[in-house]
């Protein structure tokens, strides 16, 4: 009984902290453009949605794609078409298909930031597997997911 009860406190004080910290927070969430017919209008490979406690009209997204072709390290600069809900955001496939890459994808609300990469790869982009963090993600962070 006794370890039924403190695993039960740990979970309610993780539940409790979890909540403390989404609240006020600021984060992207990455979609299938199939689901957005503005989206597929663009060509979009990816639809991006800002959230979190803000006004998503404010939200001003950065894209870029970082890869590896024939052993080389490339970096393009994404071109980002905000779409007629606030907040929302589509990318177009902007970058080759030999090699591996991911997408790098930087928010700014004000004094808020959040950034979120996306693997890439001949077979599509992984938007089930999104990385998040509240800081901006190291060259090491992005050499592993590639």
């Amino acid at each position: 009984m006794l370890n039924h009860t403190k695993y039960a406190t740990g979970a309610a004080a993780l539940l409790l902290l979890t909540g403390q910290l989404m609240a006020g927070g600021f984060w992207l969430t990455v979609g299938n453009p199939d689901a957005n017919p503005e989206a597929r209008r663009n060509n979009a490979v990816l639809v991006i949605q800002a959230a979190g406690c803000h006004d998503p009209a404010g939200a001003h997204v950065t894209a870029t794609a970082i890869g590896t072709v024939d052993g080389r390290r490339q970096t393009i600069a994404l071109k980002v078409i905000p779409l007629s809900e606030p907040g929302t955001f589509a990318v177009a496939r902007q970058w080759p298909n030999a090699g591996r890459w991911v997408i790098r994808l930087v928010a700014k609300n004000g004094e808020q930031f959040t950034n979120t990469l996306v693997a890439a790869g001949p077979d599509g982009l992984d938007r089930l597997h999104p990385k998040l963090a509240m800081s901006p993600f190291t060259d090491a962070d992005i050499d592993a997911m590639l």
